[in-house]
Formats: structure tokens, C-alpha cells, sequence
């Protein structure tokens, strides 16, 4: 089997190499993944000046660009077959509800699974890097499952690690997004030279969703694992907005 490997944090992350590692029980695998960290960009392209990549001194492809940059990279040019696999992170922080909206963690197991290349996007919902590298055989046996069930089409898995010892996990459960909200998450300042600026991020984070929500997953103890369908189409609103009889 040949794994594409990715993430969001940079090459240099804790995460991705766990990853790779863990994903190496199944067949080999190629890092193609950003020069530095590209949390937040989301399915963002690069668009207005080139791309440039390297190898790192492990055999990593290393690209100036998002993690969309990489999978588009590394699908058309990298690589000399096309992966079996995509996986994506392992993110350094929660990937849930609306994040994953906002993810390049995430985004980069969508544009593989656009492509039809089958993904898993993984998150880490501790704040300490170096807790993730105990994870790699929990991680290897999940994705060795994942594999042999296999993955619907369009569709990608979003998994959310707890932040509990791997040998304290409490099991599995499949999740439905949750809702999260920010408060005071906009700093209004001044700099050095008294001109004002803001700056977003931070704040307090008050989530909300059913019984069978990510986050609630998580704080319980569970690995999360969230289906996520590349259709945004509300199909049970389609009827009341023909209601509508929209018309010129």
C-alpha cells in the first residue's frame, strides 16, 4: 500500500511523524508536507507566485505552500503512484465541530479525498506535543481497520485522539460534529508606534451539541471518529426553499 502523508504544523512537527510512523504497518510512505506551520488556512491554494519545494535531509518533500499546496503537489508531480491512502496530522490540538471548517489538518484529507484518494485527518487534543508520540501503535491498529472496512466514497474520517494516556483510553465512538463558540477572541491593540491592530485568536471556548458529539467523546475519554461528506447540500431544506418560488 503507498500513504501519502501530510499535516498542517510543518515537517518538523511531532505529529507527522508519529503518523508516518504508525502508518508505516500498512506499507510504505512519502511526507509531502508545508515548511512551517499553516494552521488555520483551511483548503487555501496558493495562487499569486510559485511554488517551490525541497527534500529533506529524511527523505520528506518539503513545500512553501498550505496543505492543499502539498496534496495537489504531491498527487500531480510528486509522487510516482497514486497513493492508496491519504492521512493527514497528527494536528497538534482538537480538530472538532466547526474547526474543522477552519483546518488545514483537515483540509488536506479533503483535497485527497476530492481527488479520490481516501483520507483520515487526526488530531491530538492535548496542548503537549511530545504526548503524541505514545500514540503510534493505537493509531496504526485504527488505521489498519479503517483500511480493512474501507472508507465510503467522498467521504473522509476525522479523528480526535483524547488527551488521556493512550493506555488509559476508555474505546471508539463515532461522532456527529459539535457546535463551538468564542468569546473574547478578537485582541484590540496598540503597537510600538501607537497604531492600533487586531488580533484574532485565543479566548474561551463554550461548546454545545448532542449526546453523540466529538467533544464530548473526547472529554470522556474516547477517540473520537467523525464521517465527514464533501456534499454541503441541506438536503432537507431543498423543499422549503423551492417554497419559495424564487423567480427574476
Amino acid at each position: 500500500m503507498r500513504i501519502l502523508c501530510t499535516n498542517d504544523d510543518g515537517y518538523l512537527a511531532t505529529g507527522i511523524h508519529v503518523l508516518a510512523q504508525a502508518a508505516h504497518s500498512l506499507g510504505s510512505v512519502r511526507i509531502v508536507a508545508p515548511d512551517r506551520e499553516q494552521s488555520a488556512t483551511s483548503n487555501s491554494l496558493t495562487l499569486h507566485r510559485p511554488l517551490r519545494k525541497r527534500l529533506a535531509p529524511d527523505g520528506s518533500v518539503v513545500v512553501d505552500g498550505t496543505p492543499t499546496d502539498c496534496v495537489i503537489l504531491a498527487l500531480n508531480h510528486v509522487l510516482e503512484e497514486r497513493p492508496d491512502l491519504c492521512v493527514s496530522g497528527i494536528n497538534h490540538g482538537p480538530n472538532m465541530g466547526e474547526d474543522v471548517l477552519y483546518s488545514g489538518t483537515v483540509a488536506g484529507a479533503v483535497e485527497a479525498t476530492i481527488m479520490g484518494v481516501p483520507s483520515v485527518a487526526f488530531s491530538y487534543t492535548g496542548r503537549k506535543p511530545e504526548e503524541i508520540e505514545g500514540w503510534q501503535p493505537v493509531i496504526s491498529h485504527l488505521l489498519e481497520q479503517f483500511v480493512a472496512k474501507g472508507l465510503p466514497e467522498a467521504t473522509l474520517l476525522n479523528v480526535n485522539l483524547p488527551e488521556v494516556s493512550p493506555g488509559d483510553v476508555e474505546g471508539v465512538r463515532v461522532t456527529s460534529l459539535g457546535r463551538r463558540r468564542y468569546s473574547d477572541s478578537i485582541i484590540r491593540d496598540t503597537d510600538p508606534s501607537g497604531r492600533e491592530y487586531y488580533w484574532i485568536g485565543g479566548g474561551v471556548t463554550h461548546w454545545d451539541g448532542g449526546p453523540d458529539a466529538d467533544f464530548r467523546a473526547v472529554q470522556d475519554g474516547f477517540i473520537s471518529v467523525t464521517p465527514l461528506h464533501l456534499d454541503l447540500t441541506s438536503y432537507p431544506q431543498m423543499d422549503e426553499v423551492r417554497g419559495w418560488h424564487l423567480a427574476l
